[in-house]
């Protein structure tokens, strides 16, 4: 066994925590209880244990282990942790992904450790609302070999929207943008929203899901834009605005206080977009983790410290203007939240927020 103080499931997430030279990480339980002993290295990212975690243990200068770990202790997956970005996958809604180190094929576990998609894709989405797409039938193109800046991509191939049971949903799985996951709505005909893209199933049915794009365009068009009073913007304000000041770098303020001090200034920025000559572009991103780092907003983060952009996701816009010779550029960035899209961030280029 490896260190378990007790077994058997825990409904409650575990903590992670550093020992005492912060090299190694064990995990406690939510009465402080340790539950594995500190003997994972900085490698294991996940903050809380739900079900099951990627891990990784130095056995002596030349070994190491890397598996998946079941709260229950058991131990799969040796040698298939699926990599990306130089950390290893999170949980999501209770399954995590693996990597068949012989095919390069991924496939998944569920929190049990037991095989719920075969290693049979290129590539696996986390779950999202209990759906998965996978890449089949592409090609690696690799790259930054020879400088050690290693990268690859998959090129070609068909996507199927699958669920976690491997049941193909949809067969040829074609869209744009980014889309909602947990918007999803089944209907006999395809749905007429705009702001929503359909997809036929294999059993003849139609899936719609919202394009975070075209439903961000839409609310900030007929919405913000439309009566721009400052009523309405503090509606749409996330209760805390954290703005950038030269001297002392990114400030968090309450939004009433912000708002009523710089009202006019915000509003004349943003009311450039109703302009036809408007330059401005807007881009997809999820919430900065060094930036907005208090318990405030750690329900926008998953397990393993990063960004939930598949239902919180950051819309930034940044319009651009010349100032002499110079070109200037004010950044506005809308979290995507429960209640609405909602101003959280602001960046200007010469003007100073008060």
């Amino acid at each position: 066994m490896i260190g378990f103080s007790s077994f058997g499931q825990d409904s409650k997430p575990w903590t992670a925590f550093w020992n005492k030279d912060t090299t190694l990480v064990g995990f406690k339980d939510n009465k402080d209880i340790v539950k594995i002993e500190p003997k994972f290295t900085g490698f294991t990212i996940a903050n809380k244990f739900d079900g099951i975690i990627g891990v990784s243990e130095r056995v002596d200068e030349k070994k190491w282990l890397n598996y998946y770990l079941t709260k229950s202790g058991r131990i799969v997956g040796r040698d298939s942790l699926l990599i990306y970005d130089n950390s290893v996958d999170c949980e999501s809604e209770g399954f995590i992904r693996f990597r068949d180190a012989k095919t390069d094929k991924t496939g998944m576990f569920n929190s049990n450790g037991d095989i719920v998609i075969p290693a049979d894709y290129n590539a696996l989405t986390s779950v999202r609302n209990g759906i998965v797409i996978g890449l089949k039938g592409a090609k690696k193109e690799e790259w930054g070999k020879e400088s050690g800046d290693y990268h690859f991509s998959w090129v070609g191939g068909k996507e199927v929207l699958i669920d976690t049971r491997n049941r193909v949903l949809v067969d040829d799985f074609k869209y744009e943008g980014k889309l909602n996951f947990f918007s999803l709505l089944v209907s006999d005909k395809p749905n007429e929203d705009p702001v929503r893209q359909n997809f036929k199933t294999t059993q003849g049915k139609y899936y719609s899901f919202i394009d975070f794009g075209r439903e961000f365009d839409t609310w900030l068009k007929t919405s913000l834009l439309k009566n721009f009073t400052k009523e309405r913007l503090l509606k749409d304000a996330y209760k805390e605005l954290t703005f950038w000041k030269e001297e002392d770098g990114w400030k968090t303020e309450d939004k009433h206080s912000i708002i009523n001090r710089n009202f006019e200034l915000i509003k004349a920025k943003l009311l450039k977009l109703n302009r036809p000559d408007c330059k401005y572009h807007i881009s997809d991103d999820g919430l900065n983790k060094f930036i907005f780092e208090s318990e405030e907003y750690q329900r926008f983060f998953d397990n393993c410290g990063a960004a939930k952009e598949w239902i919180y996701p950051i819309k930034n816009i940044v319009i651009s203007h010349e100032k002499g010779k110079d070109l200037v550029q004010d950044h506005f960035s809308f979290l995507r939240t429960e209640d609405g899209y909602k101003l959280i961030s602001i960046s200007l280029g010469t003007e100073v927020l008060k």
